[in-house]
This record gives C-alpha cells, structure tokens and sequence, in this order.
C-alpha cells in the first residue's frame, strides 16, 4: 500500500527559509536502483522518456505520432498497473509522470518489455509539468493512485490533492474528461471528497455523490492486495470535468 516517508527536515531554521518555495508533495527517495533499473534508464530512455527541462509546452502530436485521447498519471511508482493500463488501452496515449529513479527505470523495462508505443514518461516535478508543459484541454483522463498520504498533522498541507492543485490541473481537463483518484488512508479519501466536492467545474461520478466501488480499469497492486488481506480499505473517486 501507500508508502509512509518520514521528514528528514527537522531544522526549524532551514524550514522557514524554505518557507518561501513551494511545498511539495513528495521526497526524493535515495533507494538503491539494480542494474537493470539504470541500464533501462540509459538504454531505454531516449526511446520513452520526454525530456522537459526547458519547461516549454509538449507537442503532444509528435511525442506520440498521433493524435488520441492523452491519460496522464502522477506518481506510478514502479509502473506495474501504469503500464497495464496503457496495454489495456491501446487507443489512448499513456504520458506517466514519476520522480523516483527506481520507478522509472522498472516502468521503462515493462514497457519495452510489451513493445508499447502508446507511453511516455516524464522524470520531473508533476507540478511544473501541469502547469507549463500542457496545454489547456489537452487531458482526457488524470490519475493519482496512493499518493503519499502525509499522515502527521504538521505534514498535511504537503498532501498533493487540495484546492490550489484542482485550480492548476482544473483548465487541462477536455470538456467530460475525469479525475481519478485512489487512497488507502481514510482521512485523505476525506479530504479528495471534499476538495472535490466544493471545487466548481466537477461532477462527481459516484450515485451517492461520496465514493465509487474499485473499478476494472485499475488493476490491483501487490501492495493493495497485501493490505486487503490485512483488511485495510482503499477509497476510488472519479470526477467529472463539466
């Protein structure tokens, strides 16, 4: 399931000079990478990544060689569902979004395993990939499965889904496209509902208008079926852009 990171920041001073940035969402994880995780990295990315360091916007036309409904993941951590889902899929375009080396190295290796032509990752901060490298309705479907939940009181204003980033990502979205999120921590399933329910331009898909059963198009992660078998609970929502 979601993997817990601690802060390693504990310097009262060094937070309030940072004070000043951008809180983010994420740490960078120094896990240790196999070589087949750096060879991926070194063979396999210019094949599949996007390089975005220039921050311009992506002619999304010409990364893919086509033209088709673009889905966009934040965080896909090793890749094993992200990359399910674009074979499942194969009419839309997959663009994955993840800042952890391991991850991209095991999302390259499966997708060059399946000879998918229909993905791309980018190795970068998601935030300002939204909101610099995409251009408005451009994006069918967003997805965030267990993004790091930020437990500890002090650590929630660095949950990445609330209000300020449903106005960043808001104009990206087609007319009817969705926002789908997963969590398996109660309190931030709490707070997506809520974020998403007072943010305008959104409709949510569930009947009851709280959360939706899994569905079949995300398929299951080893992680998620641990936590099932230790009776944990995981909370899906889909939103629809109006």
């Amino acid at each position: 399931m979601t993997e817990v990171i601690k802060d390693s920041n504990e310097n009262p001073e060094k937070n309030n000079q940072s004070e000043h940035h951008r809180i983010k969402s994420f740490v960078v994880r120094a896990g240790r990478m196999t070589e087949g995780q750096i060879r991926a990295i070194e063979e396999l990315g210019p094949k599949y990544m996007v390089d975005v360091e220039d921050l311009k916007p992506l002619d999304l036309k010409a990364i893919f060689g086509r033209e088709a409904p673009l889905v966009v993941e934040i965080g896909f951590g090793m890749g094993v569902s992200f990359v399910q889902m674009a074979k499942d899929a194969p009419e839309c375009n997959f663009l994955g979004i993840e800042v952890h080396p391991p991850g991209v190295g095991s999302a390259l290796k499966l997708i060059e395993e399946n000879q998918l032509t229909n993905v791309k990752v980018i190795k970068f901060d998601a935030f300002e990939v939204l909101s610099k490298c995409l251009a408005p309705e451009s994006v069918e479907v967003l997805q965030i499965f267990f993004p790091d939940p930020w437990p500890k009181k002090r650590h929630i204003k660095r949950r990445l889904i609330n209000d300020d980033f449903v106005k960043l990502v808001k104009p990206l979205f087609k007319h009817g496209g969705q926002f789908r999120m997963a969590t398996d921590w109660e309190n931030y399933a709490e707070q997506m509902l809520d974020v998403m329910t007072r943010a305008e331009g959104f409709s949510n898909t569930s009947p009851d208008g709280t959360y939706i059963p899994r569905p079949d198009w995300r398929p299951l992660t080893k992680f998620e079926l641990r936590g099932q078998r230790l009776g944990h609970g995981v909370w899906d929502l889909v939103f629809k852009r109006d």
